[in-house]
């Protein structure tokens, strides 16, 4: 199976490489869709996309950057709840699962998951507005347009920490018409639910609204023996309000409510051996803590507004923004001693994470009217945040002072008891954050054929931070009482920075709808705070911006009267003082800092052919190399040698985790006709990754993911109007078991050392039916 994997996902990406590459086929909007938060037709070419990458209403063949566009239409085929389904359509991404955040890596960079306060490399634009934490943004993938997917540095326009890319999620927006939709699911292996539909229309000659929401109720795939139960149940409601005022040819303005309450009973980690390869197993157990139910509750609201005014030929855009969210996570980890025949180890160790966040922002720009010699944007912005992260953790262990930082008893009162003790340490962060920036884009249309484009964003950012630890311990010999309650480490820090990003585009069309393009670049993200390390003091608590530099040059075609579109870059992306945070096994905290450079290069590709009415086949692909210049004073990975300490290390020429060399996948879409009312559509796609390593320590043995593919498909049945269908979907239909991230839980925090994997989903088959009206 491992052989047959590679070969099929060496086989799609040399068929992307060679063919040139496109954007994955995404669907057009309707023509009285918003304007600049909308994708429309192009009447000269159905499989045209018009995106607002650049902050204007563009054809996506026409915009100077590697990018993808899924369409709101293509997530849904396959009941799409996360970001984690974009994978599937756009190589040289990946999200990390754990249980506590999701991560995004483009290009290989990312901002890894153990610390909860990082800024994320690739941003999450949610309608217009920053949503850099992953529980920011629980609603979004329901009920949307289409999410563009911007690789590589995008400081000036979208500007705020940028540095790897940028996600951008446009939801649909009112209609013109009254008109709605009503689908239900039944997943047989989640043996759950999932409704969802919107109501969208005019209610006034001036005023368009739109409802949407989103009800989920599923069990998971993972069966935990301790509580008889399917690990992980999702209970969710989303629900959005969108209402667009035109009052004039002049004005117009688009206000969203977006909120989502999102429950997940269970976690998906499991048990595999250290001595061998990755053995995920789809069972566990896993007692109730000390801290409650294991899984996540998450309450989020987000807020938009923007405005549109026309001044003459120029327009003036408002972009205001609220988000908050409170969230609890509670983690535990399997007890299932592995090729142990079932037996368990007693939970020796659990933690919870409570957060709160809110955030403010505003973003004003002008624009000037296209068809001009210099063309230009400019405009400023600001945002506003508090963000309070609470950690709880549990201990059972004999010689508790010498594992835990920090921790060694000092106190001559505090007697040292020879048997195990019963610990919880609790710590609070508090982060306090501000920035501006102004920025401003110039595109000078040399010739017909010609352009150059310039692009400056300065932001400014002000941090304000603390971090409190306090350690509550007992003992056998006093009933589990706590007899002691006193605090490890504190920590303050101040934050006041200034970043420049600047780059440089030149387009030139070498033929009629084929374009050259190359651009340099840079982007910023600033620095921080480690916010939930245990034995944090001051000089440790405070890491430095990071930095990105970008150089890429690309081809976009559309040939034959727009039957292929083909489209290909090449990059070299370097990141220096790059934010990392590497977990420790020996003494189980994490090393968060800044890596001193680290350097990405590859080439991106994708092809779109329809090649006859009613089908369609996209491929896409990319190769990256990703590795270390320089990294001082790094963590020891497994395959260094036991003498190694950080102090002395350095990992330049070593890889980058969690970055795959050949990322690829393959869409195919076809409708047949059979009658006049009926009609069948079949979709599959084929998406995988070449091995990478998935632990943080790299261990050659227990942390490397093999390289695989996974296959879905969709078969529907409809009528010939789409009023009504019935559909089944296939996920993971070859039952690949792969493991999102793994990390080594050592001895003494457990009893039995063992690997810990995150379980990503297994085959699941659903049945679908809807109606629209």
């Amino acid at each position: 199976m491992k052989a047959r994997n590679q070969f099929l996902l060496s086989g799609v990406a040399g068929i992307a490489m060679l063919a040139g590459a496109a954007p994955a086929f995404a669907q057009a909007a309707p023509a009285d869709a918003a304007p600049v938060d909308t994708a429309e037709v192009d009447d000269s070419s159905a499989n045209e996309i018009i995106v607002t990458a650049q902050k204007r209403e563009q054809s996506l063949q026409d915009v100077p950057i590697s990018m993808e566009v899924v369409s709101g239409a293509k997530l849904a085929e396959f009941n799409t709840s996360d970001i984690k389904a974009v994978m599937n359509y756009t190589p040289n991404v990946f999200v990390q699962s754990t249980a506590g955040n999701d991560v995004i890596y483009i290009r290989g960079f990312g901002s890894p998951p153990a610390n909860f306060a990082f800024d994320q490399s690739v941003s999450l634009y949610v309608d217009g507005i920053y949503a850099g934490r992953n529980r920011q943004a629980q609603a979004p993938f329901f009920d949307l347009e289409r999410v563009e997917v911007l690789r590589g540095p995008q400081g000036a326009l979208f500007g705020k920490n940028t540095a790897a890319g940028a996600v951008s999620v446009v939801s649909a927006g009112p209609t013109k018409d009254f008109e709605g939709a009503i689908t239900g699911l039944y997943n047989f292996d989640h043996k759950g639910t999932d409704f969802s539909g919107y109501l969208s229309g005019p209610i006034t000659d001036t005023l368009g609204a739109r409802f949407a929401y989103k009800i989920v109720n599923q069990d998971g795939y993972i069966y935990n023996r301790a509580t008889d139960h399917d690990d992980p149940e999702i209970k969710s409601q989303l629900l959005r309000l969108t209402l667009k005022w035109e009052p004039s040819d002049n004005f117009d303005y688009t206000a969203k409510v977006e909120y989502g309450k999102r429950t997940v009973i269970g976690g998906i980690t499991v048990s595999s051996p250290l001595t061998s390869d990755q053995d995920p197993q789809t069972d566990r157990y896993l007692e109730r803590s000390a801290l409650g139910d294991e899984g996540n509750k998450n309450k989020s609201v987000m807020i938009s507004g923007v405005g549109n005014l026309a001044l003459g030929d120029f327009t003036l855009t408002s972009v205001t923004g609220y988000s908050w969210f409170k969230s609890k996570i509670v983690n535990g980890f399997d007890q299932t001693i592995p090729n142990s025949g079932g037996a368990f180890t007693a939970n020796s160790v659990y933690n919870a994470f409570p957060e709160r966040f809110d955030q403010f922002s505003q973003e004003i720009r002008i624009l000037s009217p296209v068809g001009e010699t210099f063309e230009f944007i400019g405009g400023a912005y600001y945002d506003k945040s508090n963000y309070t992260l609470e950690q709880y953790q549990g201990f059972n262990l004999p010689d508790l002072f010498l594992t835990i930082p920090g921790a060694t008893p000092t106190d001559p009162r505090i007697p040292i008891y020879d048997g195990p003790y019963l610990a919880r340490i609790d710590s609070i962060f508090r982060q306090k954050a501000e920035s501006w920036s102004v920025f401003g884009q110039g595109t000078l249309n040399a010739t017909d054929a010609l352009r150059v484009i310039g692009s400056l964003r300065y932001t400014h950012t002000k941090k304000d931070g603390s971090f409190r630890t306090t350690l509550a311990y007992a003992s056998d010999g006093l009933n589990g009482q706590p007899f002691a309650l006193r605090p490890i480490t504190n920590a303050d820090g101040s934050i006041s920075e200034g970043n420049v990003d600047p780059s440089v585009t030149v387009q030139y069309d070498v033929a009629p709808r084929v374009m050259l393009y190359a651009t340099w670049g840079r982007g910023s993200k600033s620095g921080g705070f480690v916010s939930n390390t245990l034995g944090t003091v001051d000089s440790t608590f405070t890491f430095e911006p990071e930095q990105s530099e970008n150089f890429e040059a690309g081809i976009k075609s559309t040939l034959f009267d727009g039957k292929v579109v083909a489209n290909v870059s090449a990059y070299h992306t370097q990141f220096k003082d790059l934010q990392v945070s590497v977990y420790q096994p020996a003494t189980s905290s994490y090393l968060t800092g800044n890596a001193a450079s680290a350097t990405s290069k590859g080439i991106e590709g994708s092809l779109s052919v329809f090649p006859i009415p009613n089908f369609d086949i996209s491929a896409s692909a990319a190769y990256s190399d990703i590795k270390y210049d320089d990294y001082p004073g790094a963590a020891c990975l497994a395959s260094q040698p036991a003498t190694c300490t950080p102090a002395t290390n350095n990992l330049a020429g070593y890889p980058v985790a969690y970055a795959s060399k050949w990322t690829g996948s393959v869409t195919a879409h076809g409708r047949f006709d059979m009658s006049d009312n009926l009609k069948l559509d079949i979709t599959g796609v084929a998406a995988g990754r070449s091995k990478y390593f998935n632990s943080d320590n790299q261990s050659p043995i227990f942390g490397v993911q093999n390289g695989y593919v996974k296959l879905d498909l969709r078969v529907q049945l409809a009528d010939q109007d789409d009023r009504w269908h019935v559909a089944l979907v296939g996920k993971n239909l070859t039952n690949q078991k792969t493991i999102g991230s793994a990390f080594n839980l050592p001895f003494p925090i457990t009893p039995v050392p063992r690997a810990i994997l995150y379980l990503e989903p297994t085959r699941n088959i659903s049945v679908e039916a809807g109606i629209k009206f």
